[in-house]
């Protein structure tokens, strides 16, 4: 299975908390008037420039272990590298907000609105990550018509670059996925045009399978932690 996917604009608004979270504003603070303003000028850009689209692509066990191998380049055990071979299904992605939202962002910083550059900046930044779960969600209904029950399977998102996946990644990758058909493209040093894109594989397996403890070697050094919400919020479903 390979698909191309379209969403609305709407879908992939981020919420205002989270923006302003990113800004340094954390929710229950006061919000300066200045601030909120640059927000929802930032929010009006993204709704003019904004166009999701990605590629879904279904691959086997097999496919996927070259895909992953890559420049074998990664770190000697990771979630992705121990849970893979017991995945029901797997899919390659790649998704992007579309080469408007980058140049509206570069637009900002080239005519000196920093502020507002960096505003719209993070609410892009939520929106790629909003649109990649569209797709993740996706897959999982499409499996879920073939009748693979959620739960107890489900599905998760990894990426190259994190959590011991090297992005190098991205080559062996995008050479599977074939994402200029959506204009998206990969430089030299792996970094994905348009900025605001997101890609990576969706695991599709038994829901504990997901549920790995914060223990491999490279943890220590993440300052994100974000798969530790991600997985929290895998088992509040």
């Amino acid at each position: 299975m390979s698909e191309i996917l379209t969403f609305p604009p709407a879908q992939v608004m981020p919420a205002r908390d989270a923006v302003l979270a990113a800004q340094g504003v954390m929710a229950g603070n006061a919000v300066p008037e200045h601030i909120a303003d640059l927000h929802d000028t930032a929010i009006q850009r993204l709704e003019e420039t904004v166009a999701p689209i990605a590629m879904l692509c279904e691959v086997a066990r097999t496919d996927f272990a070259d895909v992953y191998r890559g420049e074998e380049r990664n770190e000697p055990r990771t979630p992705v590298g121990d849970m893979f071979g017991r995945a029901d299904h797997l899919a390659l992605f790649a998704v992007t907000l579309g080469e408007p939202v980058s140049q509206a962002i570069a637009d900002c910083f080239g005519s000196h609105d920093f502020a507002l550059g960096a505003m719209l900046d993070a609410a892009a930044s939520e929106a790629a990550d909003k649109a990649a779960d569209l797709v993740e969600r996706r897959f999982g209904e499409t499996l879920h018509g073939r009748g693979w029950t959620m739960p107890p399977g489900a599905v998760l998102r990894y990426s190259p670059g994190y959590c011991g996946w090297h992005v190098s990644g991205q080559r062996q990758l995008f050479d599977r996925v074939r994402p200029e058909q959506i204009g998206l493209s990969l430089t030299e040093s792996y970094l994905m045009q348009p900025l605001k894109s997101v890609s990576g594989v969706i695991i599709g397996a038994a829901r504990d399978i997901h549920k790995f403890a914060a223990s491999y070697s490279f943890c220590s050094q993440c300052e994100t932690r974000g798969c530790r919400e991600r997985i929290r919020a895998l088992f509040r479903e």
